[in-house]
């Protein structure tokens, strides 16, 4: 039989590692419904036109074919699908598909797979969870959506610290500065600068400015300039002053800066006061994608930060648009499986267990079967994860098979005396060895012990 390998870039998690992503998951979902945001689910596939239309490259989809292509069915002039490779695009075309259905401002939350075909390496992969939310508009959307977002997301993360997530840093910044400034300092392709500011993190300074004077036509001034703006970062409003001053040096004070500085100083101000040093102006944070417009956002886990950022987002204005009508909107989206992967690499957490079973049941002989079947019927009833013994084994060998699985309790039915009679059946806390009497009626195990829980790994 040949060796199975696995695919690399396509995560499969255990039993404990699953518990661990649903935990995540769960909590997500709380937060985000606690904020009034409704949960829905796009098609997986999308036009590949639509896919590749928004900055991205088509090395990255992976691209729907059929095995055997039906050469009298086939039409040449069909629309070619791909997976979606995030859930921004989908949602958007979602938007335009039900705007007559929809209630606006619309806030969705959506928790779906995703496949980008990039070269997996620590957190990234090919297949992977995203959870995403996101407030549209019908013409118009309030500014101070763009504050609200990165605070529910913070609020999202925040609820992980229970369980050992450590504490994050949502970086911030405004395209509306960006542009401002880069126009005032006489650089008009900003799209183009923007994407070789983003890659500071990646490749340094010293090559971004390379690169700005080679394939944008910056001066050594001006990409000294980018590099400065870039620089700027801090928690509070001051920042938005530092921004200011170093446009005046350069003469780059312009309508659209002061725009984009009124924005930023009122998410930062905001951001102090809901959730203090958690929100930081980050003026490096550009997002290369070409369909933000406003703010945008990056999150990092304080002392893993070369994972990179595990959510991002920002302002988008026509990214929904069918020419006629425009849905501006701001979202955000967590990478879940990049956090997961983070969390169970680095043994931040644990689950309790790995199945969801508080209780073995027992088998005393295969003819008195029917006996544990019907003690696990009773104590389902109430709402008890129970399983009953595989085998009618010795009980040393049940007791041992709970232990394996990590499931606490064993549960051993009565015995039938000579006249028939059953005894009073004893449940065992296999961890500590203590055994006392039960009834399947009315016993129940500790709360902490009724489902598997995720923890942080020192506890």
């Amino acid at each position: 039989m040949a060796r199975i390998a696995p695919l690399s870039g396509f995560p499969e998690w255990l039993p404990d590692g699953r518990v661990v992503e649903q935990h995540v998951l769960d909590t997500l979902r709380r937060t985000f419904e606690l904020h009034g945001f409704a949960g829905i689910e796009t098609r997986a596939v999308e036009p590949l036109e639509q896919l590749l239309r928004k900055g991205e490259t088509s090395k990255e989809v992976y691209v729907l074919r059929r095995l055997q292509a039906d050469p009298e069915t086939d039409e040449a002039g069909d629309k070619q699908l791909g997976l979606h490779f995030d859930l921004t695009v989908p949602f958007a075309r979602y938007v335009l598909e039900n705007a007559g259905r929809l209630a606006f401002p619309f806030k969705r939350y959506q928790v779906q797979k995703v496949w980008r075909g990039e070269r997996p390496q620590d957190g990234r992969f090919r297949e992977f969870v995203q959870a995403d939310i996101d407030v549209v508009g019908a013409g118009d959307l309030p500014y101070h959506f763009e504050v609200e977002l990165p605070l529910v997301m913070a609020e999202a993360l925040g609820a992980l610290r229970e369980i050992g997530l450590p504490p994050v840093r949502v970086l911030v910044n405004n395209r509306k500065v960006a542009e401002g400034f880069y126009r005032g300092i006489g650089l008009d392709d900003v799209e183009g600068v923007l994407r070789h500011v983003d890659k500071l993190d990646k490749i340094g300074p010293d090559a971004v400015a390379e690169l700005l004077q080679a394939e944008q036509g910056a001066t050594p001034e001006q990409a000294k300039a980018c590099l400065e703006l870039a620089a700027i970062c801090g928690e509070d409003v001051a920042v938005v002053d530092r921004v200011r001053e170093l446009a005046a040096s350069y003469d780059a004070v312009t309508e659209l800066l002061e725009t984009g500085l009124a924005e930023l100083r009122a998410l930062v101000a905001a951001a102090a006061e809901r959730a203090p040093g958690v929100v930081v102006a980050d003026l490096k944070i550009a997002r290369g994608l070409d369909y933000y417009t406003g703010s945008v956002y990056e999150t990092v886990l304080v002392g893993h930060e070369q994972l990179g950022s595990i959510c991002s987002g920002g302002r988008y204005d026509t990214l929904a648009s069918d020419g006629k009508n425009t849905y501006p909107g701001v979202g955000l989206s967590i990478g879940v499986s990049r956090l997961v992967s983070r969390l169970l690499s680095a043994g931040l957490v644990r689950a309790t267990r790995g199945v969801p079973s508080a209780v073995v049941v027992a088998v005393v002989d295969e003819e008195h079967r029917a006996a544990s079947d019907a003690v696990a019927t009773a104590l389902r009833a109430r709402g008890i994860p129970v399983e009953v013994a595989p085998s009618a084994a010795k009980f040393g060998k049940q007791i041992k098979y709970a232990d394996r699985r990590g499931i606490p309790f064993v549960w051993f039915p009565g015995a039938v005396g000579e006249d028939g009679v059953r005894g009073p059946d004893q449940v065992k806390d296999i961890r500590s060895g203590e055994q006392a009497p039960a009834d399947a009626a009315t016993w129940e195990p500790p709360a902490a012990d009724l489902w598997p829980r995720v923890v942080p790994a020192e506890a």
